[in-house]
């Protein structure tokens, strides 16, 4: 059973429970550049990128890689990271007037509701594929996944402890709505990742993006341990949209189904 964090089992077990096609990244934030460049093997940019571009070096190409406001080419990332300044240019919509909202005052609106990571209260972050074991204590971790994969996971979460999950659609800059939200709240996050994250960072179509603690992702995997000795597991295999289903589903709710005609 996994009771801490260890990279290399915990990428094993999602392999094996969900298959996943995306390497599932760790990601931490550092008091000063120095500490983030104590990560082994850790890479530095060698021009500006979007954030959505480092998380995909990590993700599609196994980098471990690390970042400073320095290193990114936009303020809207950099300021949902932290690293950048939420000031009075940031909120006031300016910069998506007219591109993705049609007024002002709606562009400022998206602005403000976005989940941020307060500015100034670290200088560096770190990305690495899980299973590397570089990041060794994580803030959070990013898993891509389709949605019948996400969903799984999500029944994992919820095995013990139940809770109904509530999650928002920001639209343009859902970056806030996983890695945003997660860094700033701890909370795990749900995101359908946006224009940019897919142009820029190469998510796939079929692809959502959970943003969760280490912790919660030990509990979710534990979840779907349960799950599967239930025959819950993933890939999940259609019955027919006109098949019998009593046979399957009498085991399961014995006191519920009604026999067939």
């Amino acid at each position: 059973m996994l009771q801490t964090f260890n990279g290399a089992q915990i990428a094993e077990e999602l392999t094996t429970l969900l298959r996943l096609k995306a390497t599932p990244v760790a990601m931490k934030k550092y008091a000063s550049v120095e500490e983030m460049q104590q990560v082994p093997k850790i890479r530095r940019p060698d021009q500006r990128y979007l954030f959505d571009q480092i998380v995909a070096q990590s993700v599609r190409l196994g980098y471990t890689i690390g970042v400073t406001a320095d290193d990114l080419a936009m303020k809207q990332c950099g300021a949902i990271l932290g690293l950048f300044p939420q000031d009075d240019d940031f909120y006031s919509g300016e910069a998506m007037d007219g591109v993705w909202f049609g007024s002002r005052e709606d562009s400022a609106k998206h602005q403000q509701q976005l989940d941020v990571v307060p500015y100034n209260s670290y200088q560096a972050l770190a990305i690495s594929p899980i299973a590397s074991d570089r990041i060794t204590d994580p803030d959070i971790c990013l898993i891509y996944a389709s949605p019948g994969q996400m969903i799984l996971l999500i029944n994992g979460l919820q095995w013990e402890g139940f809770e109904k999950f509530a999650w928002h659609v920001s639209g343009e800059s859902s970056c806030a709505d996983s890695w945003g939200r997660a860094l700033a709240t701890g909370q795990p996050s749900l995101s359908i990742p946006c224009y940019a994250e897919r142009r820029f960072g190469g998510v796939l179509d079929e692809e959502l993006l959970m943003a969760i603690s280490p912790a919660d992702l030990v509990k979710a995997i534990e979840g779907m341990k349960k799950l599967s000795r239930n025959g819950l597991r993933y890939p999940i295999p259609p019955i027919g949209i006109q098949a019998d289903v009593t046979t399957s589903l009498q085991p399961i709710y014995p006191n519920w189904v009604k026999p067939n005609k």
